[in-house]
């Protein structure tokens, strides 16, 4: 993969440049203070694993399509329901929890290398107005944020991968996703984008059939590959 042949790199959001499970523990523990650490993760994973069905029951045409802020809103109620909550004030405010996620250690500096070499597109499941709240939150530095909202759809449908296309102008081949889960790299390549798996402890790794452009610890040792592959052969 010679250097020249990609013009910007997309970035997934959620799980690769952040880490949203940490901000929906802060989120439930502000809920609910007296949960012990494991009900609180049993909680995390209740409302991912809802985000994550509603979601593929809209691409399965099971559901008609909803924002992803409305999935958040819904996962809130059921992580309250089951929390013993019932404070409407304080579900609204579970709500936005997936709005304050930190970065990884490594994201904010790692983007700003790379952002000295390539433009920078996020692409996120995420909807418009959370994706502000969370570059906002985390100090990312993107030049462009694009929701799967504007396609009425979420990744890995082509239609999402197909606004980056759009907006970088430019072949799906000239374009690099980068993400943390290897069904959203899947997703990419099926379009013809370039693909760099970046591991996180909450990404889903490639599977042995897997192959990606590039494989990655962070965004550190992605700019790294990255420097070595425009450096110079002699």
């Amino acid at each position: 993969m010679p250097e020249p042949e990609i013009d910007a790199l997309v970035f997934d959001v959620l799980g690769t440049l952040v880490d949203e499970p940490a901000g929906l523990r802060a989120g439930i523990r502000d809920l609910a203070p007296s949960l012990d650490g494991s009900r609180v993760e049993e909680l995390v994973s209740l409302w991912l694993s809802h985000v994550d069905r509603e979601q593929r029951r809209v691409l399965d045409g099971d559901r008609p399509y909803v924002a992803g802020d409305v999935l958040d809103r819904e996962a809130a109620r059921r992580v309250a329901d089951a929390a013993g909550v019932c404070d409407a004030a304080a579900v609204a405010e579970l709500a936005r929890a997936g709005r304050r996620v930190p970065p990884w250690p490594d994201t904010v500096a790692g983007l700003a290398r790379l952002a000295g070499r390539f433009p920078l597109i996020g692409l996120s499941n995420a909807g418009r107005t959370a994706l502000l709240e969370i570059g906002a939150h985390a100090g990312l530095r993107l030049h462009q944020v694009l929701s799967a909202e504007d396609a009425r759809s979420y990744k890995p449908d082509p239609a999402v991968y197909r606004l980056a296309v759009t907006v970088a102008a430019r072949p799906p081949e000239r374009l690099l996703m980068v993400a943390a889960h290897a069904w959203d790299l899947r997703g990419a390549q099926a379009l013809g984008l370039r693909t760099a798996y970046v591991a996180r402890p909450v990404g889903d790794p490639p599977a042995r059939s897997d192959r990606f452009d590039l494989y990655a610890d962070d965004l550190t040792d992605l700019a790294d590959r990255l420097d070595r592959l425009r450096a110079p052969r002699g």
